[in-house]
């Protein structure tokens, strides 16, 4: 496993998270306790944080990178459980249970995120009830993302699927632009790579987006929400019902 770059540490006075919509939506007293104990490092595209089995020791609150947490079969294909951007954390195993993963967390795209000991926010988690309602109300919105995505891909084709899967990284991203391998789609998808390049070229003739060598632009996002399956919207209500105080870029984006 490799280890993540550490970005220079500015003083603490002045670290405070100004990207991860979690960490920004806690008081300022949970801050005070929280952030001194965290480091800033970079993340670089196709690193693993961890793999399955191995004991989670950090969790990870991202800022501008994103991960992708996924199961991974013996036969080494590969499903994407969940897509964790500015709008959560990685590391839930470490923070709530024995610390042993089940997944591998892979950086999607390239970033900086928020690492902190998993021994020391579990600490402030069980004496703070702003704290535990964030993360638990997190970590519902990620169970039904998981749930639902599940539930949905063996019912619609991979063009659809590829929609959400765009939709759900921009949100957490921000912005319309993508970098995304169409390998790395292909294994976040659990589909074999030439049904990508078909689903790609079908949103591209539907003038839903730019496709070239890796790099994602979305040209019509009102678009690609239509051709998205119904996955996409139920699992944004829920999040933002759930998570009132962090709305998803979507509510602002596509329905203003």
């Amino acid at each position: 496993m490799t280890s993540p770059r550490q970005a220079p540490l500015v003083p603490s006075q002045n670290r405070v998270p100004s990207q991860n919509r979690l960490l920004t939506s806690l008081s300022r007293d949970a801050k005070a306790r929280i952030i001194p104990n965290m480091e800033n490092i970079s993340l670089s595209q196709g690193e693993v944080i961890f793999q399955a089995g191995d004991t989670e020791r950090f969790v990870y609150f991202p800022n501008d990178c994103l991960l992708s947490l996924l199961y991974v079969l013996e036969n080494g294909k590969s499903t994407e459980i969940a897509v964790v951007g500015s709008d959560g954390f990685v590391g839930s195993d470490a923070l709530l249970g024995e610390g042993t993963s089940w997944s591998q967390a892979l950086v999607q795209n390239a970033g900086t995120a928020y690492r902190i000991r998993a021994s020391v926010l579990r600490e402030e988690f069980y004496r703070n009830s702003e704290l535990q309602t964030m993360v638990l109300l997190y970590i519902q919105s990620a169970m039904i993302q998981t749930a639902l995505v599940a539930a949905c891909n063996p019912h619609y084709s991979i063009a659809q699927q590829l929609c959400c899967k765009l939709l759900f990284s921009l949100d957490r991203l921000g912005g319309d632009e993508l970098t995304l391998t169409q390998e790395a789609i292909a294994n976040a998808l659990g589909v074999r790579r030439e049904s990508v390049t078909d689903a790609a070229n079908l949103l591209r003739e539907q003038g839903a987006i730019d496709y070239c060598r890796g790099h994602i632009k979305v040209l019509d996002r009102t678009r690609l929400e239509e051709l998205s399956s119904e996955c996409y919207s139920v699992v944004t209500a829920e999040s933002d019902r759930l998570m009132p105080w962090q709305v998803s870029p979507a509510a602002n984006s596509s329905h203003g």
